[in-house]
C-alpha cells in the first residue's frame, strides 16, 4: 500500500536522523511515531493505536495524504479504533482535503453504528458543502437516512454545485431511497448549478419507474 511505503520511508529518515545526532532527530522521531499511528488507525489495530497515543501520537494528526485519523477510521469502518480515537477526544468534525468528515464517510459506507457513535460525540449533520445525508443517499443506505433526518439533517441541503440527496438517489438508481426522500418531503424540482434535476438524472439512467415516481410527486420536465 502507498501509505505503508511512505511510512517506511519516514521510518528510515527518522533512523538516519537519530544516528547523526542532528537537530532534526526529534522531529524525525515524532514523524515516525505519527506515521506508525496512521498505519495502525488505517488497519484497525486499536490496541496499537491506544499505545501510540500514550507515547505522544496526536489524535488529531493527519497522515501524509492529509487524512485525519478519525476520517481514516471511519473510511475503513474501523469501529474499535474509532472508539479509541473518540475516547482520546479526537476532533469529531475534522475534514480531509476533500472536505469529507468521519460522519460523511460512515454514512457513505452505511455504517449506522459508526454514525450514531460520531453523532453522540457532536458530529455535525448539517456541515457546509457535501453532507452526510447526501453521502448516505449516494450509497442507498435508508436506515442511515432515517436516523440523520431524525437528528435534524436538512433534507434539501445542497452541495457546492447544488446537488441534493434526492438527486444522488436518482443518479445512482437508489429506488427505495428515492421513495423515502420523496415521502419525507424532498423538493423534487430542485436543480443543480447545471440545471439538472432528480428527474433528469433518472431519465439519464433509464430509470423509467423512478422518473414516473418523480412526476407523480410533481416533478416538472
Amino acid at each position: 500500500m502507498r501509505i505503508e511505503r511512505k511510512a517506511a520511508a519516514g521510518f528510515a529518515a527518522a533512523v538516519l536522523a537519530g544516528l547523526t545526532f542532528g537537530l532534526t532527530a526529534v522531529p524525525a522521531r515524532a514523524q515516525s511515531l505519527q506515521d506508525d499511528f496512521s498505519i495502525a488507525v488505517a488497519n484497525d489495530r486499536a490496541g496499537e493505536v491506544k499505545s501510540l497515543l500514550a507515547r505522544g501520537a496526536d489524535p488529531d494528526g493527519v497522515d501524509r495524504n492529509g487524512e485525519p485519523a478519525i476520517v481514516l477510521a471511519a473510511r475503513g469502518g474501523n469501529a474499535a479504533t474509532l472508539d479509541v480515537l473518540l475516547a482520546a477526544k479526537a476532533s469529531v468534525n475534522a475534514r480531509n482535503r476533500f472536505g469529507d468528515t468521519a460522519l460523511m464517510l460512515a454514512a457513505l459506507g452505511g455504517r449506522l453504528d459508526l454514525v450514531k457513535k460520531l453523532r453522540a460525540q457532536g458530529a455535525d449533520v448539517n456541515q457546509r458543502g457535501w453532507t452526510a445525508l447526501i453521502y448516505a443517499a449516494t450509497g442507498g443506505h435508508d436506515d442511515v437516512i432515517r436516523y440523520l433526518l431524525a437528528e435534524g439533517a436538512e433534507i434539501d441541503a445542497a452541495s457546492p454545485n447544488g446537488t441534493t440527496a434526492l438527486m444522488m438517489a436518482a443518479r445512482e438508481g437508489r429506488r427505495t431511497t428515492l421513495e423515502l426522500l420523496i415521502s419525507r418531503g424532498a423538493d423534487v424540482n430542485r436543480r443543480n448549478e447545471n440545471g439538472a434535476s432528480a428527474l433528469e438524472w433518472a431519465r439519464r439512467g433509464n430509470e423509467t419507474a423512478m422518473a414516473e415516481r418523480l412526476r407523480r410527486a410533481g416533478a416538472r420536465e
